[in-house]
């Protein structure tokens, strides 16, 4: 099997999202209280805080209460396995568009970024960013997120959409008009 050097290309955004991530995790955990503790003064407005909490579940605190040998093979062993599939399609797949191999870059590089505090920080995951929903979905803020978690769910949507939405033009064929 042999891979295209423009295959490799959007791996540059998988490593500049782990960089990313960890780099302002590492800040927010050396220089921000923890345990929910907020300094909304930083950008002087209700939008937008940056609040040090760690989450050691998944989305939303899911599985919080799970026992500690299941969390591991849900949250690290799943995630891993979901890298390798993830990986063995983005290499075999002729079907997939540059802009979803993008997309595709960007799930493993968020997944990556939680899956390294998973593994690495005992306290759980870092999360620093506040948003204000204002009564959206029944939430005055939007659950505390990080860069890791950002990624994940805009590279997921970008994907989304261009299955479902994207031109029917082949992978590699160029567009002539």
């Amino acid at each position: 099997m042999s891979i295209d050097k423009r295959h490799i290309l959007p791996f540059t955004l998988t490593g500049f999202l782990i960089l990313a991530d960890q780099a302002v995790k590492s800040f927010i955990v050396r220089h921000w209280p923890g345990n929910g503790v907020f300094i909304k003064d930083v950008f002087n407005n209700d939008f937008l805080w940056i609040i040090h909490v760690r989450n050691k579940a998944i989305a939303f605190s899911l599985g919080y209460n799970l026992p500690e040998g299941l969390k591991t093979i849900l949250f690290i062993i799943l995630p891993l396995a979901v890298f390798g599939f993830l990986l063995w399609y983005y290499f075999t797949s002729q079907e997939l568009s540059n802009v979803q191999r993008w997309a595709v870059a960007g799930i493993i590089g968020g997944g990556a970024g939680n899956l390294i505090d998973r593994i690495f920080r005992p306290d759980g995951v870092v999360d620093f960013i506040s948003i204000k929903f204002y009564g959206l979905f029944g939430f005055d803020r939007w659950p505390t997120f990080n860069i890791a978690d950002a990624s994940v769910v805009v590279s997921v949507f970008l994907f989304l959409f261009t299955v479902l939405f994207g031109s029917k033009q082949k992978p590699g064929e160029l567009n002539h008009e």
